[in-house]
């Protein structure tokens, strides 16, 4: 009876593989929506992302949002509807995480890249939008449920809940000294962390001043401590610090390249030709 039931499943599966979501390939995509969204809203969303037909879809719901985000800030900001959303495609192996937003107006593309690689994701190209504008602190929550299920790779619960603190530290500080300042003093000490491995408050308050201080920035006592903590809470997480510092590079790599670009130094060009405008301007209106 056992080898005809074994012979019976060994049929089952090759008539019917079962393919892992591990298996996606380079260009494969898995989308996560808001569970609020109209039927409107979902289709245009994926139109958007240039979804495929049959693409695997995650739904997020508020509670996920207020499960993961309520310990950090006010229950009214995270509101009563999941509404961002984000698609996730797989890129090259060694490529690192690349993030685009649409709709997004306090968390910035970078505090993602950062927050995402505390929580463990690599090589994926993310695009993050909402039907309307909204802060996008939700989206992470979504982003990492379906890197996990696109890994085929369960990230653990401290873990996630540092990443979406990391993620709101960041853009509540961005609020005071800038959002490059803050995104650019977040990755500095996680680089630090990395090589230097601080035992105690005192070695990391030290990694704090001085990459504060390399990028002329003054940080009150409150955010000192609030930094502090943060970076207490990463430390003493299974967090693979040689990953984090591997992908802080490739990101550092991707925003120097671009600006060895074409197109990144006709950007810089636009800038100083304003610039430039500007400053005749000033002088035309003073002469």
């Amino acid at each position: 009876m056992k080898k005809r039931l074994i012979l019976l499943l060994c049929l089952v599966l090759c008539l019917f593989p079962i393919h892992s979501l591990a298996d996606m390939a380079e260009g494969d995509m898995i989308v996560t929506l808001g569970e609020n969204l109209s039927e409107t809203q979902k289709n245009s969303l994926l139109e958007e992302m240039g979804a495929p037909k049959d693409v695997q879809i995650v739904t997020v719901s508020n509670q996920e949002e207020h499960q993961y985000l309520g310990k950090y800030i006010a229950k009214s900001f995270i509101g009563t509807r999941a509404i961002s959303s984000s698609a996730i495609t797989i890129a090259s192996k060694g490529s690192g995480i690349t993030v685009k937003t649409k709709n997004i107006n306090w968390v910035t593309d970078e505090m993602y890249v950062n927050a995402l690689i505390t929580a463990g994701v690599k090589d994926a190209n993310i695009y993050v939008t909402a039907p309307i504008s909204v802060s996008g602190t939700a989206a992470l929550t979504g982003i990492i449920k379906a890197y996990e299920i696109s890994a085929d790779k369960t990230i653990p619960e401290d873990v996630k809940q540092a990443a979406n603190q990391e993620m709101v530290e960041t853009a509540k500080l961005g609020d005071s000294i800038g959002n490059e300042n803050a995104t650019a003093l977040i990755a500095k000490v996680k680089e630090e962390i990395a090589k230097k491995k601080p035992k105690n408050d005192e070695e990391l308050r030290n990694i704090i001043e001085q990459a504060a201080k390399d990028l002329n920035v003054t940080l009150t006592d409150q955010q000192m401590q609030r930094l502090i903590n943060l970076f207490n809470k990463l430390k003493n997480l299974d967090i693979n610090w040689n990953q984090v510092s591997d992908q802080l590079n490739k990101a550092k790599d991707r925003i120097s390249k671009y600006l060895q670009s074409d197109e990144g130094q006709g950007f810089l060009e636009k800038i100083k030709q304003f610039f430039s405008w500007l400053i005749d301007t000033i002088k035309s209106f003073f002469s």
